[in-house]
């Protein structure tokens, strides 16, 4: 399930200009929304998922969840209206909303909390995986023709079979360990995963909407050799993910910071290139390192603070939390990066992308006390 939730943008950017061409005649602002409306729909799923884990078991949400993603994704292949597919588009970030916190809450309900970090970091290694294999996939499929890039969401039916055979049938709900039913002032205590993911994926996504233009302008790269960088940055950040509970074990204090820090040095790099090749080369590698770090920290200290009941109340939000900075970042980023710097600056999105990698580094740091971190493999043997 983690391997498709990242699918639900990055299977279709690829094959964006494709689509656009297709269809030309419409504003491109709907053409954008293709891209952008399953998130939206994502985070509004997530805020009615403790409702919805009321009335439903873990293997009927997930199920749902991933008929509705196939159905949904590999519908708009059928369809030749943009505001049909647009709907088609919604319910796919339905979906999404609907599997994204089993994904990882499962993991929290299932296995005890130390082994919580080499879990997220599997999962959040899946998660970036899914961005190699869609983006690789949908650029293949959409150079045959433009709706063929919608067929990469028939890997949904690999992740649904393994569901209907493996999955246990558990009725979550979210009640803490005393037996009291979770109230949603409760969530004020996971704000350091909250407001830590919001601004992780803000800084994030300055990446995937600005390297290109970026690299394009500054060098001679062609279209295939940056696109290679980009997703050789997911490639990156899956080994980090599959290292991490490793990396966790051994840095558990400073790990905090790692991400912040990565990314800073990686804009650092973006801003002084000067059109180097090597300095854009570094500056891939380390937010490769900063996203396979920042994601799996964030749901595993979430996910030993909320305990097994944490696919109900803290993943949820953590997830609409995820998709929301995804949304806002374009929207926030590019207009001060303007105003403040001009329009002729190419580098300006990452000179604000440092400046909210400070005020990440602050949140981290003023929140450390609040940061619940795994006990290791010692101390649960001792106890």
């Amino acid at each position: 399930m983690s391997l498709l939730t990242v699918m639900a943008g990055a299977a279709i950017a690829p094959a964006l200009g494709i689509i656009k061409e297709h269809f030309a005649s419409y504003p491109q602002i709907l053409i954008q929304l293709i891209v952008s409306i399953p998130a939206l729909f994502i985070i509004i799923t997530n805020l009615f998922f403790l409702e919805i884990s009321k009335h439903f078991r873990t293997r009927s949400i997930a199920i749902c969840g991933l008929l509705l993603y196939v159905l949904s994704g590999v519908g708009c292949y059928f369809i030749d209206n943009i505001y049909a597919l647009l709907i088609m588009r919604s319910f796919l970030g339905i979906s999404v909303g609907l599997i994204m916190p089993l994904s990882t809450g499962l993991l929290a309900y299932y296995f005890p909390p130390e082994s919580q970090a080499r879990l997220m970091g599997l999962a959040a290694a899946m998660n970036q995986l899914g961005g190699v294999v869609a983006t690789l996939l949908a650029g293949i499929l959409a150079n045959i023709k433009w709706n063929d890039s919608f067929l990469v969401y028939i890997l949904g039916i690999v992740a649904l079979i393994m569901v209907i055979i493996w999955l246990p049938n558990e009725q979550l709900d979210s009640k803490n360990k005393r037996g009291r039913n979770f109230e949603p002032r409760q969530l004020l205590k996971f704000h350091p995963s909250v407001i830590g993911m919001l601004l992780l994926m803000m800084i994030f996504f300055i990446f995937p909407t600005n390297f290109a233009i970026t690299a394009k302008k500054v060098t001679r790269l062609s279209t295939t050799q940056v696109t290679m960088l980009m997703v050789g940055l997911d490639v990156i950040a899956t080994i980090v993910g599959i290292m991490f509970g490793q990396l966790m074990n051994i840095f558990r204090k400073p790990m905090k910071y790692f991400s912040a820090i990565f990314f800073l040095l990686s804009y650092v790099c973006f801003i002084t290139s000067k059109g180097s090749i090597e300095f854009l080369i570094i500056g891939c590698i380390l937010s490769g390192i900063a996203n396979g770090i920042g994601v799996p920290y964030l749901n595993t200290i979430a996910s030993i603070k909320g305990g097994s009941n944490s696919a109900t109340t803290v993943m949820p939000l953590l997830s609409a939390s995820l998709y929301l900075g995804q949304f806002i970042s374009p929207i926030i980023v590019t207009p001060i990066a303007q105003t403040i710097f001009g329009k002729n600056d190419i580098f300006a999105p990452y000179k604000i992308g440092v400046i909210i990698c400070i005020i990440f580094i602050y949140q981290v740091w003023s929140t450390r006390h609040f940061q619940s971190l795994p006990p290791t493999e010692k101390n649960r043997i001792k106890q």
